[in-house]
């Protein structure tokens, strides 16, 4: 997950919007009990609640204008994700307070019902939080799990809910930091490309070192390459050329604007064929849209992708400003850069919104969220139609998976 910051003062402020938007709505809906209709899980998670928890939604209208009712959600304690194969019936719901994975099937009444666990405790972790994408699943029967907190990779059984091995990744261990896989992962014939950031354990700031781990899924192993030009480069995007492109992502971006000294945001290149980082290949993100605070690469049609620029006539950076805020905060443009000639053009027509974006698949469009103030609210927008908004929710969604 993207971190956003939850201080005392921002949970009140959160809550209060929360009240405001949601009270006296009179268009949530309830899942439908038609066998051919679309159904999604949508997993919020409220930090405005004292201690934070989650719910997990049924929904049927992932596509069109409406606002979730969270009274009849499944309530899960902490930070939760759900994740899963897409149209599978299953969905796979963890939290960052434990390391239990608890597998939901979807039942005739377009409802969830419990349906076993496994834990992954003996492998020494503790908590199942961070990104969707952390979660990848190759087969009904094989599913990866990439955990920062110990650098490994938990290959596990769905069908099963039993642990079949692990893959550890003790060379992307730096001391002093904390070491944090993408939400936005790259698949390349059989293998996995995962981008690795890291941060300073203390303080505001991020680590001038970039990284990739390319996980082969037909033989379960691991290769990892690293470079030393830029920090943050949690994005990524695959050009016509083959060519995997990784960025810096908006929280870097934030600290390199109100930080001094920090990593400028760049634009690196990962050939799967070598499982390396092209030497010769660096570009400043900033450059590529003309100057300002640049950061993110967000697939878009093939060969090109979107860069976030902050508008700061829309989100002001004053002294004291968090990268926290900035990142999840408004005020962020969309540049669309084509990765073959890395031309970059404002796109006017998509409106500004926060700088944290994450892309999920519905039945026919693709949708990205958009965060509200002080982590109140999460509405998906369509990736294109001018940003579309389609459903909303309160708190903050960092998963979504289609159940049927």
């Amino acid at each position: 997950m993207k971190h956003p910051v939850a201080f005392p003062s921002l949970r009140r402020s959160a809550a209060v919007l929360a009240l405001t938007l949601f009270t006296g709505c009179g268009d949530s809906e309830e899942p439908g009990t038609d066998d051919n209709g679309s159904l999604y899980a949508i997993t919020t998670q409220l930090l405005v609640e004292d201690p934070v928890q989650s719910y997990v939604v049924v929904t049927n209208q992932a596509e069109q204008t409406a606002s979730l009712s969270l009274d009849n959600a499944i309530k899960v304690s902490g930070r939760a994700l759900g994740v899963g194969i897409p149209k599978s019936g299953s969905l796979y719901v963890v939290s960052d307070e434990s390391p239990v994975v608890t597998r939901y099937k979807l039942n005739g009444a377009g409802g969830l019902d419990a349906a076993g666990t496994v834990s992954f405790a003996p492998q020494g972790v503790t908590s199942l939080g961070e990104y969707q994408a952390n979660f990848q699943f190759v087969s009904e029967t094989k599913a990866y799990f990439f955990d920062g907190a110990t650098a490994q990779v938990v290959i596990w059984n769905p069908t099963a809910m039993t642990v079949t091995g692990t893959l550890p990744l003790k060379a992307l261990e730096i001391p002093d930091t904390v070491l944090a896989f993408s939400g936005a992962v790259v698949h390349v014939g059989s293998q996995i490309i995962m981008p690795v950031g890291w941060r300073p354990v203390s303080g505001v700031g991020i680590t001038k070192k970039a990284g990739v781990v390319s996980l082969d899924t037909a033989t379960d192993t691991a290769t990892i390459a690293t470079d030393e030009r830029c920090g943050y480069t949690h994005d990524a995007a695959l050009g016509l050329d083959g060519k995997v492109y990784i960025a810096t992502e908006a929280y870097g971006a934030a600290v390199f604007r109100v930080v001094p000294d920090s990593p400028e945001p760049c634009l690196l290149k990962f050939d799967p064929q070598t499982r390396a980082f092209d030497a010769t290949f660096y570009r400043s993100l900033p450059a590529l849209v003309g100057g300002g605070t640049a950061g993110a690469l967000i697939p878009g049609a093939p060969g090109t992708a979107y860069v976030r620029v902050l508008d700061e006539s829309i989100a002001p950076v004053t002294e004291g400003t968090h990268p926290r805020t900035m990142a999840s905060g408004t005020g962020w443009q969309w540049w669309e850069l084509k990765l073959d000639t890395l031309t970059a053009t404002r796109k006017a027509d998509f409106p500004s919104t926060s700088g944290s974006v994450f892309l999920f698949e519905s039945e026919n469009q693709t949708l990205y969220t958009e965060f509200g103030a002080g982590a109140a609210s999460t509405t998906f927008r369509v990736l294109g139609e001018s940003g579309k908004p389609t459903v909303s929710t309160q708190g903050l969604s960092f998963s979504f998976v289609q159940l049927r």
